[in-house]
């Protein structure tokens, strides 16, 4: 396709989540505006980092799933409630599951991704997942038929557990949550297969989350991987640990990037498309790579992937804005930089950890700068300050 060609045809963003949603609502302030489509299957988009309030009930639906239709109002942005299948770079095109082909000018993947059982027998079937609105609402009722249990005078039922497999950020979190909900109606497991929980977290939070594990009795198994998964145990990998019995696995080990079928086939490494300084594709500079599906290596070779946090996926769609632009108008797009703007835990019901922007802190106060900061971080400054205000005004 010429480039006068591409200018004619549309924008299209493939992935609402943080990175697809951020780049959207950025090019619908440029000017002149261009053609935005934004292909996203779900009807809410889901603020991941709060799914843990969602759970407990210390936030509700539409503060952490607002609806597309709520953010995008009034933005001149096409929202076309499908999957992407497949994208052809050769003709510009991106066709549907149902179908639909549409031909766009530039194309801003950023289709997210989706957990991985990494072939482990017995996932799929037996495990709950942590990653969507409907796996928080099978979480809950799972969690509630547990505390609706009867005990022996209020004494907790020995040999009642849940088992939480992988000790990364969405593992530790949600077993401090977990804990305070079930408030000793079963004991909680943590599996890892690493030497330590939070491998990839700063040392602070890392040493805030071990004490609050240790405070809510969460029992954490460190180089233990898992083997299979049943029904009601888990088989790890050294056979001389017996399995672990549970009346429910939540896995959180892993995800893998969700990529449409891409023609011709890119350049990756591993799953991930490999992209410039300016995140295009390394085969096609009509596309632009954002989020858990982007890869990125240095000038000497080696990979230089950014972290796959919401923070760098927000930052990420933004100037897959001005990359589009930048094509649109045929300049050079900026090189992208990442700005590091701290990391924040949620440690229970009320407590939290963060550290970053020259804040060290812990505990109560902790939590609600934590909950004011996502908050204000909803995508639509109206929807973000009605929720930060609701918030307040409750306590």
């Amino acid at each position: 396709m010429s480039a006068s060609a591409a200018d004619a045809q549309p924008v299209v963003i493939v992935g609402g989540g943080f990175g697809g949603l951020s780049a959207a609502l950025a090019l619908s302030h440029q000017q002149p505006r261009p053609p935005i489509v934004l292909i996203e299957p779900n009807d809410r988009f889901v603020f991941l980092p709060l799914l843990y309030e969602l759970l407990s009930g210390e936030l509700q639906t539409w503060e952490v799933a607002p609806r597309y239709a709520q953010l995008l109002d009034n933005r001149g942005i096409v929202r076309l409630q499908e999957r992407a299948r497949r994208i052809d770079t050769v003709t510009g095109t991106v066709e549907t599951d149902s179908g639909v082909c549409l031909a766009y000018g530039q194309l801003v993947l950023a289709s997210g991704s989706e957990p991985q059982d990494f072939g482990i027998p017995g996932v799929r079937e037996h495990a709950l997942q942590f990653h969507t609105l409907s796996d928080v609402a099978r979480l809950r009722n799972h969690l509630r038929q547990l505390q609706r249990q009867p005990r022996n005078n209020g004494v907790d039922r020995p040999g009642v557990a849940l088992v939480i497999v992988g000790a990364g950020a969405t593992g530790v979190e949600l077993a401090c949550k977990m804990a305070d909900l079930l408030e000793g109606a079963a004991e909680l497991h943590l599996i890892e297969r690493g030497d330590s929980i939070l491998p990839l977290a700063k040392a602070f939070n890392r040493e805030q989350a071990s004490l609050a594990l240790q405070r809510r009795g969460v029992h954490v198994h460190l180089n233990q991987s898992v083997q299979s998964v049943q029904a009601d145990s888990v088989t790890l990998q050294d056979p001389n640990t017996p399995p672990l019995k549970h009346n429910g696995l939540i896995w959180t080990a892993g995800t893998r990037p969700r990529v449409p079928e891409l023609i011709p086939s890119p350049q990756c490494r591993g799953e991930r498309l490999l992209v410039d300084a300016s995140l295009c594709s390394l085969t096609s500079p009509n596309l632009v790579v954002i989020g858990d599906v982007a890869a990125h290596d240095n000038a000497d070779g080696t990979a230089g992937d950014w972290p796959r946090t919401a923070q760098v996926a927000l930052q990420q769609g933004e100037a897959a804005a001005r990359t589009v632009m930048a094509t649109r108008a045929r300049v050079q797009a900026p090189p992208f930089q990442y700005n590091d703007l701290g990391e924040m835990m949620s440690l229970g019901k009320g407590e939290a950890s963060l550290t970053g922007l020259g804040l060290t802190l812990a505990g109560p106060l902790a939590y609600r700068l934590r909950r004011l900061t996502y908050l204000a971080r909803l995508p639509g400054l109206s929807l973000g300050l009605r929720a930060a205000g609701a918030w307040l005004l409750g306590g």
